[in-house]
């Protein structure tokens, strides 16, 4: 067989298997760079990969013939699969080329090469055999990649998370304060360091970097000499990973905002996640205090014997926040503490839940000696972190976006918070996940409850929804005021169609990624 015949066949087959990587490496980003999670989710996608199948069928004449219609036949086909998968355009999370997924596919290159080489000297038809191999193989060939990697991987977060460490020891008076719980640490990092602010020079893990390779990039990169408080968000997904954070920032003082369900299909139990939530607690045991979310059952139940100081709306709390009132313009509340009172606090957030994570906040700014009066002057300067509750209003309509992720506490306050709004109430959501052997009951639910507040609920995803759909229904919702889209957007676009003569009152609860 000709030259060209086979150089044209692995060029077309190559470019195809390189789009699909591509595609296959922005999931297994998405899926943390853990194999276990990138597998579950290649079995519960397995009809995407439809090409791949089909391509093992057609790989069968291959070992039958060897004729020119074979290759030729080939190339049309990886030419048709080129344009499957060229890359999505407005992904909710494109793929970041990191140095890590740079490195990954240096590697995918070098095994794309030694493909070629390898099929260019095997007899036909077995060349192409080779060839189709490789693109059938790309769902795993990222995994691959990241397993030959490895070695390298873990010198360069080695590298990166001492040279970290280092820059935080040479800062001996810098005030580090660690926030971890299921849910709200991103919020209460917000509302924490507007409020130090009025006193502090101040540095925060940006957006959700609360990994040990975000938090060693935040401090190589952002932390100078006049910082006097670094605030860090503290993620955790599997069982040991805050105590991992804490070993990195060696925090003074530590805040526990909640612990629930979230990450049950990774950890497994909620022993488990009370444990490794509690590693903060741990670690600042012998330093400073710690301040708790004490409506938390989950937290409640398990206090710590060191000092530590509870917050929320119960008034057996230390620092209890009461008298709110609530409007769609904000909030405002009054917070005791001790022997003290601050009356009248006023704040832009919307939703009760907001005052719980506000109180903490408060009680970490008082405790470093923010005064009361910078306290309610900062209160009027926060807002929410994006996708948080935020607010948006749009001609006749109020949009609550409440998008970032999703948990049953999460959509509880969610709910309650649309419920206030007058108007045509909209819940835009394909519901909530990695709740474990919960899922679907708490999904269930959800949907109980939103039956009692919305007007119209609009479900993205057939399959995910389910028990969503299953709870509006066991609540006797009415059937006419339910459907289900395929995307987020025709979710949305579909919210926008309706006419009611009221202003349309649209919540968007949880937007999964893409590996979804």
């Amino acid at each position: 067989m000709e030259l060209w015949i086979y150089i044209v066949c692995f060029i077309t087959g190559m470019i195809a298997s390189w789009l699909a990587v591509v595609k296959n490496m922005h999931m297994f980003q998405l899926n943390s760079y853990k194999m276990s999670l990138h597998f579950n989710w290649a079995l519960r996608n397995a009809l995407s990969f439809w090409s791949q199948f089909l391509l093992l069928v057609l790989a069968i004449p291959v070992f039958l013939l060897n004729h020119i219609i074979v290759p030729i036949s080939l190339s049309a086909i990886f030419i048709i699969f080129c344009l499957c998968n060229k890359p999505v355009k407005n992904a909710k999370k494109p793929l970041a080329y990191t140095s890590r997924v740079k490195r990954m596919l240096v590697t995918v290159s070098i095994l794309i090469i030694g493909v070629g080489i390898l099929s260019y000297f095997v007899s036909t038809p077995y060349s192409f055999i080779a060839i189709l191999a490789f693109y059938v193989l790309t769902p795993i060939i990222p995994v691959v990649a990241n397993f030959i990697n490895a070695p390298i991987e873990a010198s360069v977060r080695r590298y990166y998370i001492n040279d970290a460490k280092k820059m935080l020891e040479s800062h001996p008076n810098l005030i580090k304060i660690g926030i971890a719980g299921s849910y709200g640490k991103t919020s209460v990092k917000f509302y924490l360091t507007t409020l130090l602010k009025a006193k502090y020079n101040v540095l925060m893990t940006p957006e959700s970097y609360n990994t040990p390779m975000g938090i060693a990039k935040t401090v190589r990169e952002q932390l100078r000499s006049t910082h006097e408080v670094f605030v860090c968000e503290m993620g955790e997904r599997y069982r040991g990973d805050v105590k991992e954070l804490c070993d990195i920032v060696h925090p003074q003082h530590g805040m526990l905002t909640s612990i629930g369900e979230q990450h049950l299909e990774t950890m497994k139990t909620i022993e488990t996640i009370i444990k490794t939530i509690f590693e903060l607690s741990d670690a600042v045991a012998t330093k400073g205090t710690i301040f708790l979310n004490g409506d938390n059952e989950n937290i409640r139940n398990n206090l710590p014997n060191q000092q530590s100081n509870t917050y929320g709306l119960n008034e057996n709390n230390d620092f209890c926040a009461y008298d709110i009132r609530v409007t769609q313009n904000g909030t405002s509340f009054s917070l005791r503490y001790k022997e003290q009172i601050i009356e009248n606090l006023e704040t832009p957030l919307i939703g009760e839940h907001n005052v719980i994570n506000l109180a903490g906040a408060i009680a970490m700014s008082l405790f470093l000696g923010v005064s009361c009066d910078d306290i309610r002057a900062q209160l009027k300067r926060i807002t929410p972190p994006p996708h948080r509750l935020q607010l948006r209003k749009q001609n006749d309509m109020v949009i609550i976006d409440d998008s970032y992720n999703s948990n049953p506490s999460g959509c509880e306050a969610a709910l309650k918070t649309l419920s206030m709004f007058d108007g045509y109430k909209i819940l835009i959501t394909p519901g909530m996940v990695e709740l474990g052997a919960m899922q679907d009951e708490c999904n269930f639910d959800f949907g109980v409850k939103a039956a009692a507040v919305c007007d119209c609920v609009i479900l993205v995803g057939e399959k995910q929804t389910k028990p969503i759909f299953d709870g509006l229904e066991s609540a006797g919702y009415d059937r006419s005021n339910i459907f289900v889209e395929n995307s987020f957007n025709a979710a949305i676009s579909k919210a926008y169609s309706f006419k009611t003569g009221k202003p349309n009152i649209i919540l968007l609860e949880n937007d999964l990624p893409d590996n979804y």
